[in-house]
């Protein structure tokens, strides 16, 4: 169990100091990723930025996530939950179109005007809270290669581990602490798992700038 989403960035940064001399970029999955990622950011000397991602959720079970979407345009489809719902093109339109929107609001509120940090040629450390289905995580991938990573790390406290084995065919390198069995819920693993808001997304990242001086033009 980890205490809350602090603890959790803390036990996985010890899993990650073989990345201490590397060029990182660590980016985190708002909202509740973020305060997992400022501890790895931290301990790794990293700069931190973040990866703007929506989960497509099942219009009559939103927590099923039929696909997700990212910035650069990313779009990821779990096909299986699409026919099993049976959800037509419009209906998956009508969803996307509305979680465009506020993935289009969230990279305003958490960048604030500040260019995303470049991810060419470097590695990207992408990190969450934890992982379920993995349509997010993937969308993530995605964006962090469309963006020139040279190698792609995804790092989670937890996640089920049929999913993370699967992950490792988009991102370079999974590194989870935790794939419990059987796999209820990420927040089943904390102790705290109370929702992260925009403001605190924000205060983290504006916290951090003395990791990111001299790298983000003012």
């Amino acid at each position: 169990m980890f205490h809350n989403r602090t603890d959790a960035g803390h036990r996985l940064a010890q899993r990650l100091t073989w990345l201490h001399d590397a060029d990182v970029v660590v980016v985190g999955l708002p909202r509740g990723g973020v305060v997992v990622a400022v501890e790895v950011a931290r301990a790794l000397n990293a700069p931190l930025d973040v990866l703007v991602v929506r989960k497509l959720g099942v219009p009559f079970q939103p927590e099923v996530a039929m696909g997700a979407i990212g910035e650069e345009g990313v779009r990821v489809l779990n096909p299986s939950v699409l026919t099993a719902a049976g959800i037509s093109t419009g209906a998956l339109d009508r969803v996307e179109q509305a979680e465009r929107a506020e993935l289009e609001r969230r990279v305003q509120r958490f960048r604030h005007g500040r260019d995303a940090e470049a991810l060419a040629d470097r590695t990207v450390v992408i990190v969450d809270d934890g992982v379920a289905t993995g349509a997010t995580a993937r969308a993530a991938c995605e964006i962090a290669r469309a963006r020139g990573a040279s190698r792609v790390v995804l790092a989670v406290p937890v996640a089920a581990a049929d999913t993370a084995a699967e992950l490792g065919t988009v991102a370079d390198e999974v590194v989870c602490l935790e794939t419990p069995e059987p796999f209820l819920a990420v927040g089943e693993r904390y102790d705290d798992f109370r929702q992260t808001s925009d403001e605190e997304v924000v205060a983290l990242l504006e916290g951090s700038a003395h990791i990111l001086e001299g790298r983000h033009p003012a």
